[in-house]
Parts: C-alpha cells; sequence; structure tokens
C-alpha cells in the first residue's frame, strides 16, 4: 500500500502527532488538522494553550491521586463527604463515572491502574502503598473495590484485600449489575449507581463464585 501523499510537510507533521492519540486514525487525524487550518487563529491558540496549561500546571491530589488544581482535590477537601468510606477505582475516568452516578458519597483512590503482568505492570506500578496507608491512619472503615471485571481486575482485587486484611476493615466489590469484561467508565450511571449501592463482601463474592 503506498503510503500517503501530504502537500505540505507541516500538514504531515499535524496528522503524525494528531495520529499518535488513542483512537484516531491517520484519517480522523488528517480531518481535524484541516478543520483547524479552516477554523481562525485564536481558536486554535486557545486549544494549544489549554493543551499545554494542563500538561505543565495539573496537580495530583496528595491524598487520592485524582487530578485537580491544587494539592488537594476538591473531593479529599469536602468535609461533608463520608471519608471513613474508600472507592478504589482504576483511573481518574473512573472516578467522574461514579460520581455521575449520583449514589456515591465517600471518598476515592485513584490506582493508576491494574495488576497486569502480560502488560509488565506490578503492585509497585500502581498507588497502593498509599492506600495502604491511608487505611493504616485508623480513619476508614470501609474499601470498595470498583475495578475493571476482568481477570487483571480480579487479580487487583485478590491483591488488595490481601493486602487489607491486616486492618480488619470492611472490603467490599461492586455488585456484577456490570457484565464480565465491561470497564467500568463505560457502564451507564443508572447500572452503575446500583452495582455501588448493592455492593457486597469481597470473600463474599469468592464464594459465590466458587
Amino acid at each position: 500500500m503506498m503510503s500517503q501523499q501530504y502537500p505540505s510537510v507541516l500538514l504531515e507533521n499535524a496528522v503524525n502527532e494528531l495520529a499518535a492519540l488513542p483512537g484516531v486514525g491517520r484519517k480522523t487525524a488528517l480531518r481535524l488538522a484541516l478543520y483547524l487550518l479552516r477554523r481562525d487563529a485564536d481558536y486554535t491558540e486557545r486549544l494549544s494553550s489549554s493543551l499545554l496549561a494542563l500538561r505543565r500546571n495539573v496537580n495530583y491530589c496528595r491524598t487520592c491521586h485524582n487530578i485537580c488544581d491544587t494539592d488537594e482535590c476538591a473531593i479529599c477537601a469536602n468535609q461533608s463527604r463520608d471519608h471513613a468510606i474508600v472507592c478504589v477505582v482504576e483511573n481518574i475516568k473512573e472516578v467522574m463515572a461514579v460520581e455521575n452516578t449520583l449514589q456515591f458519597r465517600g471518598v476515592y483512590h485513584v490506582l493508576g491502574g491494574v495488576i497486569s503482568p502480560v502488560e509488565g505492570i506490578g503492585p509497585a506500578d500502581l498507588e497502593i502503598d498509599s492506600l495502604i496507608e491511608r487505611v493504616a491512619s485508623g480513619t476508614v472503615k470501609e474499601v470498595i473495590l470498583a475495578l475493571r471485571t476482568t481477570m487483571e481486575g480480579d487479580t487487583t482485587n485478590f491483591f488488595l484485600n490481601r493486602k487489607l486484611e491486616p486492618y480488619h476493615i470492611m472490603v467490599s466489590v461492586i455488585a456484577r449489575g456490570i457484565s464480565v469484561g465491561d470497564e467500568i467508565e463505560y457502564a451507564d450511571e443508572i447500572t452503575l449507581g446500583r452495582s455501588i449501592i448493592n455492593r457486597v463482601s469481597f470473600n463474599d463474592s469468592i464464594k459465590t463464585n466458587v
């Protein structure tokens, strides 16, 4: 197959960068680049400035590792939330997904991924130690494991449950209203909300699935 010929090196460079984004193929990248050319220069400058500001200035919450503009995110800083209940999620998109259900009033802990030997991701690559530190402080009464319902998610659940056992707190998992293999961020708000409300003890979930 012949490679795409571009009338401008600048256009080709822009397409190459856009095509590096997840889910964006070269045809879509070309369409986006041409769209930006049709817009006024102020729009492109605003877009560039917002992306640069995001990359250079964004912070991660010192407690839960959610994205924020200061040292602590608005959820962790909110004293009306139940700080004794911590919902463990894989990434920031899933914090947003759970928040959209309007069914959870606890706080979060963002792991930054799940254990996946195939991808070379081990426990040390995730925010697990900081979760254990939060629980060890004595203020946490329940940890909800809201990870993807895949082998990697289940492996991470088992690992976290084992690490949390010495602290004698409730460890629960969201109910399996989320289909096996689904990622949390793609679940509809009603299903996800019910899965959180109807969460079950992790140990009970193991007995059910055996």
